[in-house]
This record gives C-alpha cells, sequence and structure tokens, in this order.
C-alpha cells in the first residue's frame, strides 16, 4: 500500500490518538517527500512543506510525519505546510496529524469566508481575503478592475498550515523573503503569521493606488467638456469592484487590531508590535477606500445632474425652433384657406410681402432665442 493509501487510512479514522498513532501507521511501508507536489501523495494541493528551527530551514523529514515528529522531539522548532484549494479527502490526514478544529477545516476547504480570528485551543484560525488589480487597456461597464482570493492560516505552537484559495497570492516570494530575516523567522510561527497579515496589507495599498487611477480618469471624462455624454455603467462598474474591495478590507480591521492588542498564547508580545503597524496601514487603506466610496458617488450625482442639464438644454433648443417654424406655419395655415375676399390676395405684391413679413419674423425671433442662450 502506499503513503498515499496509509493517509486515506487515517483520514477514515473516528478518532485518532495524536500524532505517535499516525505515525506508527505511516512507518509501515516507504516515505513520501511532501516537499514536492509532483510526489505528494496529497496531489496538487500542496505546494510546499519546511520545517525551521531559530530562523533557518532545516533538512525536511522523508515524509510530513517524519517531518513534524523531528520537530516536536526537539521543541524548538515549527512546520510551515502550504496548500493550495485542498478537498476535503486531502486533507482530512493533515487536519488528523495536527488536531484541528472541524469547523476551522469546514471553513478553510470551503473557502468564501469573511476576514476572521478564531481560536480553538492552542490552535489560532484566521481568514485573510487577497486581492490583486486586474491591468486593462481602457476601463469599460464590464471591465474587471480587483480579483479577490483568500488565504486561511493555522498557526500552533510548533506548525504553520496555509490554505490558499485563488489563481493569486502566492506565498512563495514571502516564504524566501522570510527565510532571509532568520532573526525574524527565529520569532516562531506568529512571525509568518504577521508577515502574511503584512503581505495582504501591502497588496490592498497597491490596488487602492491603482484603483485611484481609475477613479481620476473617470472624473477627468466627467467633467470634461462632454461630460454629459460619458458612459455611467463605468461609475456603477468602478462602484461594483470597489464592494469587493471593501469586503475584502474592512472586516480585517477587527482581527488586526485583536492580534496586535489582545495577549494570545501563540503570538509573541514582541510581534504583536508588528501587527500595530499593519493595523496603522489597514486602517490608511480602510479610509481610502470610504473616500472612494463617497467620491464616486459624488462624480455619479454630478454625471446625472449634467445629464439633466444637457436634457434641458436640448429641449431649449427644440422648443426655441419650434416657437421659429411657428410663424411660416401660422401664416401658411392663414392663406391657404382659399377665401376670396383676402386681404392682399390680388394684389400684385402679395405674396412678396407675405414672404418678407415671415421671414423677418424668424429672424427676430431667431435672434431673440439666440441672445438669451436657447439656441
Amino acid at each position: 500500500m502506499s503513503m498515499a493509501g496509509n493517509l486515506r487510512k487515517v483520514a477514515g479514522l473516528d478518532k485518532v490518538s495524536g500524532l505517535r498513532k499516525v505515525a506508527r501507521l505511516a512507518r509501515r511501508h516507504t516515505r513520501v517527500d511532501l516537499s514536492h507536489h509532483a510526489r505528494s501523495p496529497l496531489g496538487t494541493a500542496v505546494v510546499n512543506c519546511v520545517a525551521y528551527q531559530d530562523g533557518a530551514r532545516v533538512p525536511g523529514g522523508r515524509d510530513l510525519v517524519d517531518t513534524v515528529e523531528r520537530v516536536r522531539k526537539k521543541s524548538d522548532g515549527f512546520v510551515w505546510l502550504g496548500l493550495h484549494e485542498p478537498t476535503d479527502r486531502e486533507f482530512a490526514g493533515i487536519a488528523d496529524l495536527f488536531d484541528l478544529h472541524p469547523l476551522a477545516v469546514e471553513d478553510a476547504v470551503e473557502a468564501h469566508q469573511r476576514p476572521k480570528l478564531e481560536r480553538y485551543g492552542e490552535t489560532l484560525f484566521a481568514v485573510f481575503k487577497t486581492v490583486c488589480y486586474v491591468e486593462h487597456k481602457e476601463l469599460t461597464a464590464t471591465s474587471e478592475v480587483v480579483n479577490t482570493g483568500e488565504i486561511m492560516v493555522f498557526v500552533g505552537p510548533d506548525f504553520v498550515i496555509t490554505v490558499r484559495h485563488g489563481r493569486h497570492g502566492s506565498l512563495g516570494p514571502l516564504r524566501e523573503e522570510l527565510e532571509s530575516d532568520p532573526q525574524q523567522l527565529s520569532k516562531g510561527p506568529a512571525a509568518v503569521l504577521h508577515a502574511i497579515a503584512d503581505h495582504v496589507v501591502d497588496d490592498y495599498v497597491n490596488v487602492t493606488d491603482s484603483v485611484q487611477a481609475d477613479i481620476d480618469q473617470v472624473e477627468a471624462d466627467v467633467f470634461a467638456e462632454n461630460g454629459a455624454r460619458a458612459d455611467a455603467g463605468r461609475i456603477y462598474q468602478l462602484k461594483r469592484e470597489l464592494l469587493e474591495l471593501k469586503r475584502a478590507v474592512v472586516p480585517l480591521a477587527r482581527p488586526v487590531q485583536e492580534l496586535a492588542t489582545r495577549p494570545i498564547r501563540v503570538v509573541d508580545p514582541e510581534i504583536q508590535a508588528y501587527f500595530r503597524d499593519v493595523s496603522d496601514h489597514l486602517l490608511r487603506v480602510t479610509e481610502q477606500v470610504a473616500s472612494f466610496d463617497e467620491l464616486l458617488n459624488s462624480i455619479l450625482q454630478a454625471h446625472l445632474a449634467q445629464v439633466t442639464v444637457a436634457q434641458n438644454e436640448d429641449m431649449r433648443k427644440i422648443t426655441a425652433w419650434a416657437a421659429v417654424i411657428a410663424v411660416p406655419t401660422m401664416v401658411c395655415g392663414v392663406y391657404g384657406m382659399n377665401f376670396d375676399n383676402m386681404p392682399e390676395l390680388h394684389w400684385r405684391f402679395g405674396y412678396p410681402l407675405v414672404i418678407g413679413v415671415i421671414t423677418v419674423a424668424c429672424l427676430v425671433l431667431y435672434r431673440g432665442f439666440r441672445r438669451n442662450g436657447w439656441l
């Protein structure tokens, strides 16, 4: 039986007595290196599995169970396991190995969660919404501006498990950055949690700066000379995309504040100072998003007002031209009644006189409307 069969058997156990039972089952057959997803019995869901001691990467064991067992024997390191969109079956063995709460496991697998922070015994479960800016040549009524994903983080005394959902938000560069700073990484799993929170919030800052450029462009178009002809659909599209960003940013304020202020067993007090910095950056982004929403409302109202003014101007022009046309219509209507006894009907200059009167009357009306701004 392969290692995959072992983990499936582990996943089917109703109750697991801990790491020893899982390790005993795994030792019966050949181990598989989980750090290489192509050979992982859990499939491509496993992105990486690395053990750290004193802030430095240590040679991994033959598989996940062996790595965790070695870390727990030394009691001075931790394991960082990265997953990408695992299924229930793929995650079941890991949940038993690290004794993860079923509710947190369900949230991590199903995704579509609000940013939050929950504690299950000695394990901390955090949910972050990731965002990225979708590049586009021109903003239209159907342009996608903000794309969202999720990162779930399990933090225990000797492990960090990250579960990523979405096509963006890779933690590979973040892992390399942390490994280049052993002093920070030596502070334990909480340092990884802070790095992830800081990475997510930094992405928020970058996205809000890009959205600001789109809003500035829409604002310039609306207040241009032909602003009334601007597409209102672009404004509504920006508001919808901004709502996605708002759903990611605003609910995260409370979890980050808790990490920065409340005593939590798996978060070292020294790390909490770093979370306060993250909280400050998040506050700036939250204020920006709120101001964007108000600004887009003002731009939309200004655009609607411009449309109303343009419609009123069109109605005035139509009314003015209708008044000019009414003069020849009235005169021609009178002389078209075919009565025998009509003024100047048989006079030689009667026709030129009527045409002249019509022309003069129309010119007087045209000049009057033109002077008043109706034409």
